[in-house]
C-alpha cells in the first residue's frame, strides 16, 4: 500500500510464499522488483524427497516461480550455485541476476587452540571435530554419526556436536541408541559463548545431503571462517561452500553423504596438525572478503541500477 512508481520493492523467500503476493502488489502500484533468494523452491523439497518433482504442488509451484521470476527486475542470491537453477526457467537472464554473499557476524581473526577453553579442556591434545547449527532437511547429520563410528577406535580424534532441527533429534536418537565415546552432544550454546565454542574445535563439518547444491544457504560458513577453523565441506564441488572452501584452500571437501571418505578426512586433518592449523589461518583471512559494508555496498550498487 505504501509503494509508489519509481520505489523499489525489496522481498525475501522467507517464507517462500512471501514474494508470490508482495511482487504482485508492487507491479501493480508500478514499483520496481528485487528479489533476495534464501532458499528456492520447489527444488529444495524435491532435494529433500519430501515431494516428487512431476508432483502436483513441485508443478504448481514451478508454475508460480517461472511467473514471479519473469517479473523480477532483479533477482539477488547468496551462492553462485543457484543461478544454473534460476536460469532453467524460461526468460530468466544472467543479467537479471546478482550473487551477494552473506557477511560475517563475529569479527575476523585466527582464535588460538587454548587448553583454558571450556569446551574442550579435558581433551586438549585431541583432534576436535564439530557440528553445529539448525540440522534441517537439506542436511545429513547421520552421515556425521557414521563417520564417527568409523573413528571410534582413534583415540587422538574426539566429535562434538551441537545444533536444533529434524536432524539434531536424529543425532540425538542414534547416540543414545549407541552411545559411541568419540561422541559429546551440546545443546545450542548462548550468544554470549558462540566465540568461544566455536573456537574450541580444530576442524568444522558442514554435512549436506546429495543434489543440495544451489537450494541451501551456506550462511553457517562465514562465521567459521571468522573464527579461523578448517572446514570439511560434504557436498557437490559445485555447491557455494565447496567452492569457497576449493579457492581458498582453507578445509576439504568430500561427496554428500558419504561416511567413510568423512571418516578418511578427518584421520587426514589429525595426522598433520600444522597442515590443518595452516587451513584455518588462511580461513581468518578470506572471512575478511565477508563483511557487511562489502555486501552492502554490492546491494545498494544492484538497487541503484533499478531506478
Amino acid at each position: 500500500m505504501r509503494a509508489r512508481r519509481n520505489d523499489i520493492v525489496f522481498c525475501v523467500t522467507t517464507p517462500f510464499t512471501l514474494p508470490y503476493a508482495v511482487i504482485f502488489a508492487a507491479k501493480l502500484r508500478g514499483a520496481a522488483t528485487a528479489l533476495l533468494i534464501y532458499d528456492l523452491y520447489p527444488e529444495a523439497l524435491e532435494r529433500a524427497e519430501l515431494i516428487k518433482p512431476r508432483s502436483l504442488t513441485a508443478r504448481l509451484i514451478r508454475f508460480a516461480n517461472a511467473v514471479l521470476f519473469r517479473s523480477l527486475d532483479a533477482i539477488i542470491t547468496i551462492g553462485r550455485d543457484v543461478e544454473p537453477l534460476l536460469l532453467a526457467y524460461k526468460g530468466v537472464t544472467p543479467k537479471k541476476i546478482s550473487f551477494i554473499p552473506n557477511w560475517t557476524l563475529l569479527p575476523p581473526g585466527y582464535r588460538e587452540l587454548t587448553p583454558d577453553n571450556r569446551f574442550r579442556a579435558a581433551r586438549h591434545s585431541q583432534l576436535i571435530v564439530g557440528l553445529s547449527g539448525n540440522l534441517g532437511f537439506t542436511h545429513s547429520p547421520r552421515t556425521v554419526f557414521e563417520a564417527a563410528r568409523l573413528l571410534k577406535q582413534d583415540k587422538d580424534i574426539h566429535l562434538i556436536l551441537s545444533g536444533w532441527g529434524i536432524g539434531w533429534k536424529q543425532l540425538c536418537d542414534l547416540q543414545a541408541a549407541d552411545k559411541l565415546d568419540i561422541i559429546t552432544l551440546l545443546e545450542p550454546v548462548p550468544q554470549a559463548a558462540l566465540v568461544e565454542f566455536l573456537s574450541s574445535v580444530d576442524v568444522w563439518i558442514i554435512p549436506y545431503r546429495r543434489n543440495i547444491a544451489g537450494v541451501s544457504v551456506p550462511s553457517r560458513l562465514y562465521n567459521l571462517l571468522a573464527v579461523g577453523r578448517a572446514i570439511i565441506v560434504a557436498a557437490e564441488s559445485c555447491s557455494e561452500a565447496a567452492m569457497v572452501t576449493h579457492e581458498e584452500n582453507i578445509g576439504w571437501v568430500v561427496p554428500p553423504e558419504d561416511p567413510r571418505q568423512l571418516a578418511d578426512t578427518i584421520r587426514l586433518a589429525a595426522s598433520d596438525r600444522e597442515a590443518t592449523t595452516r587451513k584455518g589461518h588462511r580461513a581468518a583471512e578470506a572471512a575478511k572478503k565477508y563483511s557487511p559494508d562489502a555486501a552492502m555496498a554490492r546491494y545498494r550498487e544492484v538497487l541503484l541500477k533499478l531506478r
